[in-house]
C-alpha cells in the first residue's frame, strides 16, 4: 500500500506548501469537462486566488475593492503584474494537480462501492417515514426496518450519499472545525451479507488507495472488547499497534436510540500532526485528529430491560462524512472552507464588504454560520418543511433567525432588488442553489418556493429582532449594572427572558446568545418555569379555575392519583376524598356554592390532548336511595400529575369528605366529544393523504359543539382541497370501520407508526388509538367505538392563525345536525326579510351591494359638491402676506365636511385663489375625529415651505398627525375640541413664515 506521494518540487509561496497537494492521475483525478480557473482574473474574481494566497501567505493580499474591511495600509497595494505571474503560476499548478472536489468525492465514492457489488440508492427525504425521530440524522435511518428485520431487504448491500440535519448541537457550528447542521454521510451497507472482515478491508482501500491518504496519518479505534476487529485491523489490513486505540462503549459502541439496532463501531482517524509522536495520544483531541469514517458492525438488539439479543441477520452500517473527507484531501484549516461550503461564505463575505481570510475569528465564525445553516434551511424547505413554531418547520425557523442575526451583526446590505424587498436571505442562497446540482436536483426545480420562504421569514422576523434587540439591550445593560452595584455575575431573569419570548416573539436561543456576547447567562430555569406557567394559563378559555400548587402539594401527601374508569363505564361509585372552595380545603360545603372536588376514581374524562373534561353530576344518597345532595360539574381537570379535579355547583343538599357518591357523566355530551376527537383524527389522515405529509399538528380543541385542529402548513387551503378532505373523510366515516385501542410500551408504539405529537411528553406505557388503514395515533381521550357513529363531517371554517400555522374549525354528529339547523333558521329569516326563495338570495343581496355603492357614490359626490360651495363661499376670506411678493393664505373651519370633501374643496380653493396660494382647512367629520388638509401653490413650495411638514406640528395640537407632498398634505387627529386653537395656531406659524420668506 503506497503512501501519499508529494510533487518532486512542490511550488512554494512565502516558504509554505501550495493549496494543492495532491499528485495527477487520469485515473484517481478524472480532469473535469473544463478548468474551473481557466484564466487568472476568474481565479481572482471567484475568490480562489485571493484565499489561497490569503491562506498561505497573509503577507500577500488580492484584492478587487480596497475599500474591503481588513485590508490595512500597503497590504492592498499590490503590483497586478506580480498579480498576474502568482495567478498563472497557480493555474499552472492547477492544471498538474487537480483540485479535489467535494462532488468528486462523493461520486468516487459511490463507484468505489458500486463495483464491489454494492447498488447505489438515492438520497432519502430529510423528513423521515420513522415517527421517532424529527429529521434524517444518519446514512442508516432509511434502512432501519431492514436491520430490525421488520421488512426484507430488497438489495444485500447498498451505498448512498445520504443528506442528514442534526441541530442538537447547533451552537458549535463555527466554533469547531466539524460541525454542521447539514452534512452528507456517504455509507455503504451490508444487510445480512458481509461483515466485519470486508467492511474493514474496504474502508482501508478506499482511503489508502482511491483516495491515497497516507497510512501512516491514519489512526484506528476499535471497541474495547471487539478483539476480531483488533486482528483484521492489525494482521490482515497491516496497522501497526500503536496506531489502534482500544475505547469504551461512550464512544465505540453504537446504539440507534435506547432500544433497536446496535453494535460496536470501529473509527478511522486523520492525523493532521504526526509529528507530535504516538505517545499519550487522545484521539477526541480535535487540533490533532478528524474522526472522517465509522464502521457499524450491527449484530444487536437493545431490548426494553436493557438486554442485548442477536440480530436475525448481522449487517454492516458506514458513514463517511463528506464535508470532512473534502477537508482533508483539498487541504484546507476547517469543513467550512472546502468548496462544499466556502463559496456560500464567499457570498456573504461580498455583500458584508468582508475579506474573509483577514477577519477575525469572530467575523469568520459568524460567516461560517451563515454558510452552514444557509445549507441546512434550503434544503429543509426543498423538502417540504416550512417555517413554523413546532416541530420541524421550528428547526427550519430557528436556523433561519440565527442566519438573519448573524447577517445583520456582519453588516450584510439589505439589497432591494427584484422583488426581494430588502430580504438578503435568498441573495445569499442563490449559491446553495447553484451548488445543489449533484446533491439533489429537486432544488433547483423548487428554487422559486424556496427563495419566497425565505423572503417571506426574514422580512417578518426582522421587524421582531429590531424589536427585542431594543429591549434585550436595555435588560442586558440593567443586568450588567446591578451585578456591578452588588458584586455578582450578571445575570439576566428568567421572566426578562420569557418577557421577549412571549411578547416580542423574540427566540430564548437568540437571547442566550447575545446575552453571552456580552458576558451575561440567562437564569434558564426561571425561563423553563414561566413558560410552564404560561402554557398552564393558555390551555383553554375556559380553564380559569386552577388548584393551587402549594394546597395541591398539601393535599397529595394524604390523597392518591385519582382511578379513571371513564373509558369503560359513564358512572361509578365514589368516595369524596378532598373538597375545595377558591383554591382552600373544606370539610364540608352547603347548597349554592361552587365546589371543587377529589374522587378516589372517576368516570370523567379530565381535559387533555385538546378533548375538553366531561360535564355531569355527583349524587348523594341516603336511606332507601332518597337523594340528599345533588352536584351539577360543569368541568374537570388535571392536576399535579394524576389527580381530577372535579369543578361544579352543589344545587341541592351539602356535600361532606369522606362521602359516598354516585359519579355520573352526561352520556350524550361524551358522545359528541367522543365523534369529535376521533374526526380529528380522521382529519389529521386526510391532510397528511391530501395535502402534505409534512402537515403535523399544532394544536387542537375537541369540543361538544365543535373541533379544532391546527395544523404547520404556509398556504391557505383551497376551496377544492377542502372539499376533497371532507368527501374523504365521509367515505371513511361511511365505511363504518371498528377503531381498536391499546396499551403498549412507547417504542413499540413508535416502531408500529403511531403518530406522536411532537413536544408532548409520554409514559413509558402509551395508548394507541387506530383506525384501521386511515390512522394510528398516541392520544388518551375518547373516541367512538365504529366510525359509522360520526354519521357526517363538515368543515366549517379554514383560516392563517400565524405565520406557517393554519386552523380548521369542522363539526360532525349530533353538532352537525345543530349547525345545519342554525344556518336553516337563518336563511328562514333572510328569505322573509328579503321577500325571496333561498335559491334567489345571492342574487338579490348582490343587487342590493350594488345598490347601496351606487347611493355611498351619490353621497360622497354630493358631499364633495357641498365642500366645493362651501369653499367658495369662504374664497373671500383670503388675504394677502408678504412685501415683496403677494401671496393669498386662507386658513378656516368647514365644520362636518369629511376628510375627501375637505380635500376636494382644498384643491378648488388652489384653483380660484391661484398661484401664489396658501390653503389651510379644518374640519370634525365624526365624534372624536379631526381632519386637516394643506395645500400650497408652486410658488410658495419655491420658497422652501413644505405642506408635508407643515400640517405635522399642526395635526399633533389636535391629537394626531400626518403628512404628504411638498404641494398636498393631508393629516388626521382625535380630539376636536382643540381644532380652534391649532388652526389658530396654523394662520400665525403661516403667517410668520411667509413674512419671514418674502420679506
Amino acid at each position: 500500500m503506497a503512501a501519499l506521494k508529494l510533487p518532486h518540487s512542490p511550488r512554494l509561496i512565502q516558504g509554505r506548501q501550495s493549496l494543492i497537494p495532491f499528485p495527477a492521475s487520469t485515473m484517481l483525478f478524472p480532469k473535469p469537462p473544463s478548468s474551473p480557473f481557466s484564466n487568472y482574473s476568474f481565479a481572482i474574481s471567484s475568490g480562489f486566488l485571493t484565499r489561497t494566497l490569503a491562506l498561505f501567505s497573509p503577507g500577500i493580499v488580492v484584492c478587487k475593492n480596497s475599500s474591503l474591511r481588513g485590508v490595512r495600509g500597503n497590504q492592498s497595494r499590490i503590483r497586478s503584474a506580480s498579480v498576474q505571474r502568482v495567478a498563472e503560476e497557480l493555474m499552472e499548478d492547477q492544471s498538474k494537480y487537480s483540485l479535489v472536489s467535494g462532488d468528486s468525492i462523493r461520486q468516487r465514492f459511490l463507484d468505489f462501492y458500486a463495483s464491489r457489488g454494492h447498488k447505489i440508492l438515492p438520497s432519502a427525504s430529510l423528513v423521515p417515514d420513522d415517527p421517532t425521530v424529527l429529521l434524517t440524522i444518519a446514512g442508516m435511518l432509511p434502512f432501519k426496518p431492514i436491520f430490525l428485520g421488520k421488512i426484507p431487504r430488497q438489495v444485500p448491500r447498498a451505498t448512498t450519499a445520504q443528506r442528514c440535519i442534526r441541530t442538537n448541537d447547533v451552537e458549535n457550528v463555527g466554533r469547531t472545525a466539524r460541525h454542521h447542521t447539514f452534512f452528507e454521510m456517504l455509507g455503504n451497507f451490508s444487510f445480512g451479507d458481509y461483515f466485519k472482515k470486508e467492511a474493514i478491508k474496504w474502508s482501508w482501500e478506499l482511503s489508502t488507495k482511491e483516495f491515497q491518504l497516507p497510512p501512516e496519518r491514519l489512526w484506528i479505534s476499535v471497541y474495547e472488547d471487539d478483539d476480531e476487529a483488533f486482528e483484521i485491523w492489525h494482521k490482515e489490513v497491516g496497522v501497526p499497534v500503536d496506531h489502534i486505540k482500544r475505547m469504551g462503549a461512550d464512544d465505540n459502541f453504537w446504539m440507534s436510540g435506547a432500544t433497536g439496532p446496535c453494535g460496536p463501531c470501529s473509527e478511522i482517524y486523520y492525523d493532521f500532526h504526526p509529528e507530535r509522536g504516538t505517545a499519550d495520544v487522545d484521539l477526541g483531541d480535535d487540533t490533532r485528529f478528524i474522526e472522517f469514517y465509522n464502521l457499524v458492525f450491527m449484530e444487536y438488539n437493545k431490548k426494553d430491560d436493557g438486554t442485548l439479543e442477536p440480530l436475525k441477520q448481522k449487517n454492516i452500517d458506514t458513514g463517511l462524512g463528506l464535508e470532512r473527507m473534502a477537508r482533508i484531501l483539498q487541504k484546507v484549516p476547517n469543513n467550512y472552507e472546502t468548496d462544499l461550503i466556502y463559496p456560500i461564505i464567499e457570498k456573504a463575505s461580498a455583500l458584508a464588504n468582508i475579506s474573509y481570510p483577514l477577519a477575525d475569528e469572530q467575523t469568520k465564525l459568524k460567516l461560517k454560520v451563515v454558510g452552514d445553516h444557509l445549507r441546512a434551511i434550503v434544503y429543509l424547505i426543498s423538502d417540504g418543511v416550512l417555517p413554523s413554531n413546532i416541530g420541524r418547520g421550528y428547526v427550519v425557523r430557528r436556523l433561519i433567525r440565527r442566519v438573519v442575526r448573524a447577517g445583520r451583526s456582519l453588516g450584510i446590505k439589505r439589497e432591494r432588488r427584484d422583488n426581494l424587498e430588502g430580504a438578503v436571505l435568498p441573495v445569499i442562497a442563490e449559491k446553495v442553489i447553484e451548488l445543489s446540482t449533484h446533491i439533489d436536483p429537486d432544488v433547483k426545480i423548487k428554487a422559486p418556493r424556496i427563495l419566497e420562504e425565505l423572503k417571506k421569514e426574514e422580512l417578518n422576523f426582522v421587524q421582531t429582532l429590531e424589536r427585542g434587540e431594543t429591549l434585550l439591550e436595555k435588560m442586558l445593560a440593567d443586568a450588567s449594572s446591578s451585578a456591578e452595584k452588588s458584586g455578582t455575575v450578571p445575570c439576566l431573569s428568567g421572566k426578562d427572558a420569557f418577557l421577549l419570548y412571549d411578547t416580542f416573539g423574540f427566540p430564548v436561543e437568540l437571547t442566550t446568545e447575545i446575552a453571552e456576547e456580552q458576558g451575561v447567562t440567562v437564569d434558564m430555569n426561571g425561563f423553563d418555569i414561566e413558560m410552564e406557567n404560561q402554557r398552564r394559563l393558555s390551555r383553554a378559555a375556559h380553564n380559569v379555575v386552577k388548584l393551587a400548587v402549594e394546597d395541591g402539594t398539601n393535599l397529595t401527601n394524604n390523597i392518591n392519583k385519582t382511578e379513571f374508569v371513564g373509558y369503560d363505564t359513564l358512572s361509578t361509585q365514589a368516595v369524596v376524598e378532598s373538597l375545595m372552595v377558591n383554591g382552600s380545603p373544606v370539610i364540608q360545603v352547603s347548597e349554592g356554592n361552587d365546589i371543587e372536588v377529589l374522587l378516589n376514581k372517576t368516570p370523567f374524562y379530565a381535559e387533555s390532548g385538546g378533548q375538553i373534561g366531561d360535564h355531569g353530576f355527583l349524587y348523594v344518597t341516603g336511606g332507601e336511595k332518597q337523594q340528599t345532595a345533588v352536584v351539577e360539574i360543569k368541568d374537570v381537570q388535571k392536576s399535579l400529575g394524576d389527580l381530577f379535579i372535579h369543578k361544579g355547583t352543589i344545587k341541592e343538599g351539602v356535600l361532606e369528605v369522606g362521602r359516598e357518591v354516585e359519579a355520573a357523566v352526561d352520556a350524550k355530551l361524551r358522545q359528541r366529544a367522543k365523534v369529535h376527537h376521533t374526526a380529528t383524527h380522521l382529519l389529521q389522515a386526510a391532510l397528511k393523504k391530501l395535502i402534505s405529509q409534512e402537515i403535523s399538528q399544532a394544536g387542537s380543541l375537541v369540543a361538544f359543539d365543535r373541533l379544532r385542529f391546527d395544523f404547520n402548513y404556509g398556504h391557505a387551503l383551497t376551496d377544492t382541497q377542502l372539499e376533497e378532505i371532507e368527501q374523504l373523510i365521509n367515505g371513511w366515516i361511511e365505511a363504518s370501520t371498528s377503531l381498536k385501542t391499546k396499551v403498549m410500551p412507547l417504542n413499540d408504539a413508535k416502531e408500529a407508526g403511531a403518530i406522536a405529537m411532537f413536544g408532548e411528553k409520554y409514559g413509558e406505557q402509551v395508548r394507541v388509538v387506530e383506525v384501521p388503514g386511515v390512522s394510528m395515533e398516541l392520544c388518551g381521550g375518547t373516541h367512538v367505538s365504529n366510525t359509522s357513529e360520526i354519521r357526517v363531517f363538515k368543515i366549517i371554517s379554514e383560516q392563517g392563525i400565524a405565520s406557517g400555522v393554519r386552523r380548521i374549525e369542522a363539526v360532525a354528529g349530533e353538532a352537525f345536525i345543530e349547525y345545519i339547523n342554525v344556518r336553516e333558521s337563518q336563511m328562514k329569516n333572510l328569505c322573509s326579510t328579503l321577500k325571496v326563495k333561498a335559491e334567489e338570495v345571492t342574487t338579490r343581496v348582490e343587487k342590493l351591494l350594488e345598490e347601496l355603492r351606487m347611493s355611498r357614490t351619490e353621497v360622497a359626490n354630493l358631499r364633495t359638491k357641498a365642500a366645493e360651495y362651501k369653499a367658495l363661499m369662504i374664497a373671500n376670506k383670503a388675504f394677502e402676506v408678504g412685501t415683496s411678493q403677494k401671496i393669498r393664505v386662507l386658513v378656516e373651519s368647514l365644520d362636518d365636511v369629511d376628510a375627501d370633501s375637505l380635500k376636494a374643496a382644498a384643491e378648488n380653493l388652489i384653483d380660484t385663489l391661484q398661484d401664489p396660494a396658501a390653503v389651510i382647512l379644518g374640519s370634525c367629520p365624526d365624534e372624536g375625529k379631526v381632519s386637516l388638509v394643506a395645500a400650497f401653490t408652486p410658488a410658495v413650495v419655491d420658497l422652501g415651505i413644505q405642506a408635508g411638514k407643515f400640517i405635522g406640528p399642526i395635526a399633533k395640537l389636535c391629537g394626531g398627525g400626518g403628512g404628504g407632498r411638498p404641494n398636498f398634505a393631508q393629516a388626521g387627529g382625535r380630539k376636536p375640541e382643540n381644532l380652534p386653537s391649532a388652526l389658530e395656531k396654523a394662520r400665525e406659524d403661516i403667517i410668520s413664515i411667509l413674512s419671514e420668506k418674502t420679506s
